[in-house]
């Protein structure tokens, strides 16, 4: 078991993003096509993480022409360039599914403004 984590441990990349549930970001994410290669940019309210060391991953939703998408990014993936954070959010739950029923105004998460930095 501890040879699988060190493996894992190489593989992980040195510094991954800092992202919360309820934050609002920027995803940048390499995207081939044929044999072109551009950036990618999806903005959206993080709603779920999930999973540990190199299997965890995080799901961006954002309404897109009054459609809901959703994507799932493993957040040690090489095709992830960067991870902006555009707002953090204030929420009290671990997972925002609750947000798939919102429509509009009612679909926002408050924004959370901290006085005290934390490291």
């Amino acid at each position: 078991m501890d040879l699988i984590k060190a493996i894992e441990k190489e593989n992980m990349k040195t510094e991954a993003p800092k992202v919360e549930i309820g934050d609002y970001v920027r995803v940048h994410v390499k995207v081939k096509e044929g044999n072109r290669e551009r950036v990618q940019v999806f903005e959206g309210t993080v709603i779920a993480k999930r999973g540990e060391g190199v299997k965890e991953t995080f799901t961006v939703r954002r309404i897109s022409y009054g459609v809901g998408v959703e994507r799932i990014f493993p957040l040690h993936s090489p095709r992830l360039e960067k991870v902006e954070l555009v707002r953090k959010g204030k929420v009290r739950r671990a997972k925002l599914y609750y947000l798939r029923q919102r429509v509009g105004k009612a679909a926002k998460v408050k924004e959370r403004f901290d006085t005290v930095a934390k490291e």
